[in-house]
Order: structure tokens, then C-alpha cells, then sequence
């Protein structure tokens, strides 16, 4: 399944997560995501219980997910992030 997604929006909701968010190990959390990079930081994940969203180099991205609803739930969360912050 593909969803499109502005690459400027996720980076922009990852930076937020980042300087807003509760730092718990290498995670940030914040309105119910969780936001992390992989070891060398070329890849970032942002996700929640039931979605996951793999953001990589050359704005290659994955999405992760059973139910649309699921992924329609986080996207809300997401741009609840991005209009808050």
C-alpha cells in the first residue's frame, strides 16, 4: 500500500519531536509517537503502537500498518504535532 507523504512535513514533525518531545533512552515521545534514528542517523522512525513510518535517505520512505484507520490515526497525530509545536 502507498501513501504519499511531504518529506518536509515528516522532517519537520521529527525536529519537533526532538526538541519538544520526553527523551527516553535514544526515543523521543511526544502526542503518542515515539521518534528515533537508526545508529548513523541516515534513517529516522517515527511510530505508535500500531503504525510505523521508516524514513530514509534520499527520502525514501515505508509505511507499516494493518488497518487504514490505523494509519489515518497516525497521520491526525503527526500533524497535531506539526500545527502545536
Amino acid at each position: 500500500m502507498k501513501n504519499e507523504i511531504d518529506s518536509k512535513f515528516v522532517l519537520s514533525v521529527f525536529e519537533k519531536m526532538r526538541q519538544h518531545g520526553e527523551k527516553q533512552e535514544e526515543k523521543y515521545v511526544l502526542g503518542g509517537l515515539e521518534a528515533f534514528t537508526d545508529f548513523d542517523g541516515y534513517t529516522l522512525f517515527i511510530e505508535d503502537a500500531l503504525v510505523k513510518l521508516r524514513f530514509g535517505f534520499h527520502n525514501q520512505y515505508d509505511f507499516e500498518y494493518a488497518k487504514e484507520e490505523h494509519f489515518e490515526q497516525f497521520m491526525k497525530k503527526m500533524s497535531a504535532i506539526d500545527q502545536n509545536y
